[in-house]
């Protein structure tokens, strides 16, 4: 199954928590902090919401960062999703 955005709406996929400190220390489960930053999947075609003309600027492939608490979380065919809306993300990370 494929997940096909609708309006300004971004899928992203979550990148993996980071498993060590810089110093070297093994971070548990509960101890890792979700990452903000995400890979793009899909993009919606962009057009008008709440009246306003929008343009998409990601691409599928790129590497962003997101708000905190945005989105929905997803999961198809085993894998988790975050759909969100482009106003919620931040940068692109290049």
């Amino acid at each position: 199954m494929r997940l096909k955005p609708l309006a300004d709406r971004i899928v992203l996929k979550q990148l993996d928590a980071q498993e060590t400190t810089k110093s070297g220390i093994v971070l548990t489960g509960s101890a890792k902090e979700k990452p903000q930053e995400a890979e793009v999947v899909a993009v919606g075609p962009g057009g008008f919401v709440d009246g306003n003309e929008v343009k998409i600027e990601v691409k599928p492939g790129d590497k962003v960062i997101y708000s905190k608490y945005s989105g929905t979380d997803v999961k198809l065919d085993g894998e988790e999703f975050i759909i969100v809306r482009q106003g919620d993300i931040l940068a692109i990370v290049e």
